[in-house]
């Protein structure tokens, strides 16, 4: 990149953020922070209004903006294959916003860029297995957004699968995950007076209460993982060994289930699993039959052979009857 292209790339920067820290910049251009101090003088000296917080940072004087700029034919494919990602794994509330989004781009780029884009918009899909949802359902993502940025209590009416029953509560949110096919709301839930897990999609209704609440100890989406490393304790460690016929399979859902590490030990692969849910994984680990074996724990084993044992129990009447 020549200077000109990366002191308007800076500026750019400089305007996406309240405050950008030269470090921010330096390791976005991979350029040095006396680089950095250098380009910053050079914009300031061309008229641009910027400020700084020894210690902090540099920010753009308010009512300062960039005219438009012309995107490059890069980044209007990628905003394009990023929509391929938005259509198929968030809800209709972020598909129509970012459609919105993606026709103001399209609308300054060039013929040859639009051009570009049309023959390209066929030619890449995102696959997602049939076992998953064919998209998020729901419209409440963009309004979580809003509330986790705004600190803002919001009233669920929320739909837990594994109680099968419908609640209704107060939650503090703190960040959004995606893992497992779904969207899932972090927060500190006042019903059950503690952190909690919501999939977004199991959100029947919400509205904002209009409270803001204060920080507790885990305020952010890396502290939450922190936490969860910490109480890794309480999780559960499975270790199975899979065929190499069936291990090819497996590839596909092991991270539904706690997928940490594997080995290949004697033409099989050695795979350990951190679980709070034996049963469920137990009635996946019968799909592979005699293609697993379970070395630890002894009650993972106890629970598939209780199944089978009332599977074949269950078929066995089933043979009696005809």
């Amino acid at each position: 990149m020549n200077r000109i292209d990366r002191l308007t790339a800076i500026l750019i920067q400089l305007q996406s953020k309240k405050i950008v820290k030269a470090e921010e910049i330096a390791n976005r251009f991979e350029i040095s922070l006396r680089t950095v101090y250098r380009d910053v003088k050079a914009l300031m000296e061309a008229g641009v209004p910027i400020g700084s917080e020894a210690g902090t940072g540099y920010f753009i004087v308010d009512g300062y903006h960039l005219p438009p700029v012309m995107f490059s034919q890069d980044e209007a494919s990628a905003m394009m294959m990023a929509g391929k990602l938005v259509e198929r794994m968030t809800d209709q509330s972020v598909r129509t916003a970012f459609e919105g989004a993606l026709l103001k781009i399209k609308s300054v780029l060039n013929e040859a860029q639009k051009d570009h884009l049309e023959s390209l918009q066929d030619h890449i899909e995102v696959f997602r297995p049939q076992m998953n949802l064919p998209a998020q359902s729901g419209s409440v993502l963009t309004d979580l957004q809003k509330a986790v940025a705004g600190k803002q209590v919001v009233h669920i009416d929320y739909f837990s699968n594994h109680q099968n029953e419908q609640t209704q509560r107060d939650v503090e949110p703190i960040g959004l995950l995606y893992y497992s096919a779904a969207w899932h709301l972090i927060a500190w839930c006042r019903l059950r007076n503690g952190f909690r897990d919501f999939r977004s999609d199991r959100i029947k209704e919400m509205k904002a209460t209009g409270e803001i609440f204060e920080p507790r100890s885990i305020s952010t989406m890396q502290e939450y993982f922190n936490s969860l490393q910490q109480a890794n304790t309480e999780m559960k460690t499975a270790v199975i060994l899979f065929d190499q016929r069936e291990s090819r399979y497996v590839n596909n859902s092991r991270h539904y289930f706690g997928f940490v590490s594997e080995e290949e030990v004697d033409g099989q692969f050695r795979m350990k699993f951190l679980t709070s849910d034996f049963q469920m994984m137990a009635r996946w680990l019968i799909s592979y039959g005699r293609g697993i074996e379970i070395e630890s724990p002894d009650e993972l084993k106890n629970i598939v052979l209780e199944l089978v044992e009332e599977l074949q129990e269950h078929y066995l009447k089933l043979v009696g009857q005809h």
